[in-house]
């Protein structure tokens, strides 16, 4: 299997790569990912190398890449303690496999079965309706070469109802007792679940959302500063991971 991960064109600092390795670029993706490593850095110890890859240049489209992950998105994780090394693509994917492996004290996770559930629902509502309605109003309203009223109207609209939704869980409004987390009983704790949630919607304001848009939702705004303030989330979304080269190597973040 190792053999058919890597061809000659792999960069040596992916295939030589040992322990833990992710493959990266600072976007709300990645940072989850980069977020989650570095809360294990400070809980446990937890050791990875990262590579650094400019997605504007198509790096990701490239077989060597793609031979990681298909899709040719980022960021992929690979675990090299397996034998052969064991590659994960998808964020949440990615999440649940740190959880797995390298939580064992289920820090960023829950033990009972329904919180562990919880944490899986709101993880995979903003995988499939967060992300997606966020992503596309990045695209349409920015870098789309034509501006389409009907799709920047569906998708900011589809966003705000997202923003909506998490409003209502953090806010109570239908339990009478506001959350400072997504998951977990009563106020809740800071889980992967906040984790894969927060580098979307930190980014309101880059998305085009105004301050009034936003004033709609008090509570996820102090959850926005809530976990904006854990110094390993600004460690996770910090200027090592800004370099733009086409792939970088390896280091310690």
């Amino acid at each position: 299997m190792a053999d058919k991960l890597y061809i000659a064109e792999t960069p040596a600092e992916v295939k030589n790569a040992k322990g833990l390795h992710m493959i990266t670029q600072n976007t709300p993706n990645g940072q989850a990912v980069q977020i989650l490593l570095e809360e294990l850095a400070e809980a446990y110890g937890t050791e990875w190398t990262t590579s650094l890859i400019n997605i504007s240049t198509n790096e990701q489209k490239k077989e060597w890449f793609l031979r990681l992950n298909p899709n040719g998105r980022i960021p992929v994780l690979i675990d090299n303690h397996q034998s052969p090394p064991f590659t994960v693509h998808e964020t949440s994917a990615q999440l649940l496999y740190l959880l797995k492996f390298a939580d064992k004290d289920d820090k960023f996770g829950f033990k009972d079965e329904f919180e562990r559930n919880e944490a899986l629902q709101w993880t995979f509502f903003w995988h499939g309706s967060g992300a997606p309605y966020q992503g596309q109003t990045n695209h349409f309203t920015r870098v789309a070469p034509e501006k389409i009223e009907y799709a920047i109207n569906r998708f900011r609209n589809e966003t705000l109802r997202v923003y909506g939704v998490l409003e209502i869980r953090l806010s109570g409004q239908f339990t009478g007792e506001p959350r400072e987390y997504l998951a977990g009983k009563g106020k809740g704790k800071y889980s992967v679940a906040d984790i894969k949630t927060w580098p979307w919607v930190k980014g309101w304001e880059r998305s085009g959302f105004t301050k009034k848009e936003l004033d709609q939702f008090p509570h996820l705004l102090k959850w926005i500063d809530r976990i904006a303030a854990r110094s390993a989330v600004q460690k996770g979304i910090g200027a090592e991971y800004n370099q733009s080269l086409s792939v970088t190597g390896p280091s310690r973040l």
